[in-house]
């Protein structure tokens, strides 16, 4: 009995041993890490570290797409950005509009439709002239009183030719003239009545905008269409220094660098409170605009500016809404940097404060960086 009760001490010992080992390697930690992953700031992970920096080891690094530059500070056009907006080129669209107001009708080949290709003259549509009914048959009497004076000068004309030689060569060329005269006068009153005027392209390109439906009404102040050249529009930025035309070197827009703009001249009227800056615009391919667009300019200076000079797309913001960029310390480690920028053209970037000497900043997948937590 004192046997099988040792044996039983024994057993519940080793079960009691067994149960506390995983305790206290959860406690004391062991060689393959601490349960629940890794800590922050390991050399073989992807963390946020404490200071602020990122540890991103080398095999997430080619993962990323991450590239680094060492930047010097040099001297660089100074540059402003300014709102601005796609407008027409007037010398390469228009607006089609009626001079008598009436009733669309559909044209040769139906009513045009935005983005349409039409050519220069081309028929657009009709508006038929809709009198009220006491005009109307004003217009109907004018009609039929004239064709019948026509009638009566007609007869008057043949009387007298019959009788050429006894009445006066100037009598019978009066009635022949009175008669072309009633003749041309019922033609036009004919024409008249019921009468449609056809809308023509005033330039051959698209249509930028159609706003009529077939039945629509519509009066001479109204713009039925909008036919622009694809390939030349204008954009006009605003400004509230007068001066700012004579200091313009050259403009691009932000975010579309592969179109380029040609700065026409400045207006010397101010339109609701704000200077228009005139540009044109032109690409290699198709423009990718369209009339109404809101868009930023951005223009050089003639006058330079001291910084490092960064790709736009290494900028980045961090929580307090600052832009940052990413210095790389070393080999695994990056570090966020605020610094004071301004714009230089739609690819890049000027640092003016924040970066000293020749640091080695991310220029390619720093909002990668950024997003890691």
């Amino acid at each position: 009995m004192k046997h099988w009760t040792t044996m039983a001490l024994l057993s519940l010992l080793a079960l009691w041993a067994a149960l506390l080992a995983p305790a206290g390697a959860l406690a004391h930690g062991s060689d393959d890490g601490p349960p629940g992953g890794p800590v922050a700031g390991s050399a073989d992970t992807l963390a946020r570290l404490p200071d602020g920096s990122v540890n991103v080891p080398m095999p997430a690094q080619r993962r990323l797409g991450l590239r680094t530059a060492e930047v010097q500070a040099r001297s660089a056009a100074a540059a402003l950005e300014l709102p601005g907006r796609v407008v027409m080129d007037p010398n390469a669209g228009g607006r089609v509009q009626t001079l008598a107001g009436g009733q669309v009708q559909a044209g040769p080949r139906g009513l045009p439709v935005p983005g349409q290709m039409v050519r220069r003259g081309e028929v657009l549509a009709y508006v038929a002239f809709n009198a009220n009914p006491i005009e109307r048959a004003n217009q109907q009497a004018q009609l039929a009183e004239t064709r019948a004076n026509r009638q009566l000068t007609e007869q008057r004309v043949q009387r007298l030719e019959s009788l050429e030689g006894t009445v006066p060569r100037k009598d019978i060329e009066a009635a022949r003239a009175q008669l072309q005269a009633l003749a041309a006068r019922e033609q036009a009153i004919g024409a008249a009545i019921g009468a449609r005027e056809a809308l023509r392209a005033p330039v051959g390109g698209v249509i930028a905008r159609a706003s009529v439906v077939a039945g629509q009404v519509v009066e001479p102040k109204d713009v039925l269409f909008e036919v622009v050249d694809p390939a030349r529009v204008l954009v006009e930025a605003s400004t509230v220094d007068a001066a700012l035309g004579t200091r313009i070197a050259g403009a691009a827009l932000s975010g579309l660098p592969e179109v380029r703009l040609q700065f026409l001249g400045a207006a010397r009227a101010l339109q609701d409170g704000a200077l228009p800056l005139s540009f044109r615009a032109s690409a290699s391919g198709p423009l990718p605009l369209a009339l109404g667009q809101p868009v930023t300019v951005v223009v050089r200076l003639r006058q330079g500016i001291e910084g490092h000079v960064l790709p736009a797309q290494a900028v980045t913001r961090n929580a307090a809404n600052e832009p940052v960029v990413w210095l790389k310390t070393s080999a695994e480690r990056f570090v966020p940097r605020p610094v004071r920028l301004q714009p230089l053209d739609a690819q890049n970037v000027v640092v003016t404060a924040g970066l000293e000497g020749t640091p080695r900043v991310v220029v390619q997948g720093a909002s990668l960086i950024a997003q890691i937590r």
